[in-house]
């Protein structure tokens, strides 16, 4: 997990740049405590800043913000690209590689494709700010899904952007002016949905979108569609539910493989229920030995699932960690989840998502779980009813 922050100063009324973008990216350091960069082109008024954690490329070659071979691009990236060895088999041979990070494939097909191409060629979860030095045009771009976040804000004839809200709050012209109707969603939701932010001025960039800031002159265009998406393959698949089953088992073999790819150890989120028990079955069978688990464990037995993952643990053979954590513990951090949150969230993950963070950090630097398994599959049983009801 990186981050970035960065603004372009339509109206050239930020002084020292860089040093207002550094400030900006150093909010983020929890995101990227590895490394961090900033790039500035005062001419354009454009400011990147960047941290770094490093999971591919663990070399200076992966430092951003990173340019271009040809110069032309600069990039502060957040994510992974998956498919990020497949486009680089896409891409002429003669573009003199430095390093075999995803960043750098990424910014080479961008500037043999183009953005839009390029995008819609990506297998990943990412964010990015890119400047085009020859168009004098900025893009923002959030992967299909949100996995992950990119907010943005005009203030004071500055676009401002970045990962997380507090990197925005670090520029001069912040304005924290609250707003009511996105309030009213989280009292209705729980959260604040996209495009919306708890801030007047500020705005999520929605999933599968594009923003291009040029001349002063600001376009937000969708990539991708999931309704689309789904209308084309509707009903597409010709076998019986065996072989749907099988065709299952392979593509989220595929994907939990291509997950895998890290230069750093990488671990697990286990529960115990299917979806993060499948996850750790799959990683099993790919990594060719014992995968690290993690688990916390509740005085609460309502709210105690370790019995069911150390179960899971022992068949599978996992290296397995479990934490138990009293309640006073959890209460201790509850007056740290809006600095990790940003804005207000209800979800009832959020608290011992972040106590299992921090336990699993101490030995790995990615874990891979099962969230999204019940959205994806309709595992809830409200997904149920939606046909009646729309």
């Amino acid at each position: 997990m990186c981050g970035f922050a960065g603004f372009l100063d339509l109206k050239r009324t930020t002084s020292d740049r860089a040093a207002v973008a550094r400030a900006m990216a150093a909010t983020l350091i929890h995101r990227g405590p590895d490394d961090d960069g900033v790039w500035t082109d005062d001419a354009a008024g454009i400011a990147l800043g960047f941290r770094r954690l490093a999971i591919l490329d663990l070399s200076p070659h992966g430092h951003q913000p990173m340019a271009s071979h040809d110069g032309r691009f600069v990039i502060s990236f957040n994510g992974e690209i998956y498919n990020h060895a497949a486009l680089k088999d896409r891409l002429v041979p003669s573009i003199p590689w430095r390093g075999h990070s995803d960043t750098e494939i990424l910014l080479e097909a961008v500037a043999a494709w183009g953005v839009e191409q390029a995008v819609a060629a990506f297998d990943g979860m990412f964010a990015f700010a890119l400047w085009d030095r020859a168009e004098r045009t900025l893009t923002l771009g959030r992967d299909r899904f949100g996995e992950k976040p990119l907010y943005w804000a005009e203030m004071n004839g500055t676009l401002l952007f970045g990962s997380e809200l507090k990197a925005l709050a670090a520029h001069p012209a912040w304005d924290a002016t609250l707003d009511r109707d996105a309030m009213a969603l989280y009292m209705r939701l729980g959260w604040i949905p996209a495009p919306h932010t708890i801030y007047a001025q500020a705005r999520k960039l929605e999933p599968g979108s594009l923003m291009t800031v040029t001349d002063g002159q600001r376009r937000i265009v969708p990539y991708w569609s999931a309704r689309d998406r789904a209308a084309a393959v509707e009903n597409s698949f010709p076998g019986d539910a065996a072989a749907a089953a099988d065709r299952l088992e392979e593509l989220l073999r595929a994907s939990v493989g291509l997950r895998m790819q890290a230069d750093v150890p990488v671990g697990l989120f286990l529960s115990g229920g299917i979806d993060s028990s499948l996850t750790a079955a799959l990683m099993r069978q790919l990594s060719g030995g014992p995968v690290h688990s993690f688990t916390i464990g509740f005085d609460q037995s309502s709210l105690d699932e370790s019995p069911h993952a150390r179960a899971v643990a022992d068949h599978l053979g996992t290296i397995h960690t479990e934490v138990r954590i009293s309640d006073a513990e959890a209460l201790e951090l509850v007056p740290r989840l809006p600095v990790l949150y940003d804005e207000p969230f209800a979800d009832s993950a959020a608290l011992p998502t972040a106590l299992l963070a921090q336990v699993t950090r101490r030995d790995v630097t990615v874990a891979l779980s099962g969230d999204g398994a019940d959205e994806l599959f309709g595992g809830y049983g409200i997904y149920r009813s939606i046909p009646k009801d729309w």
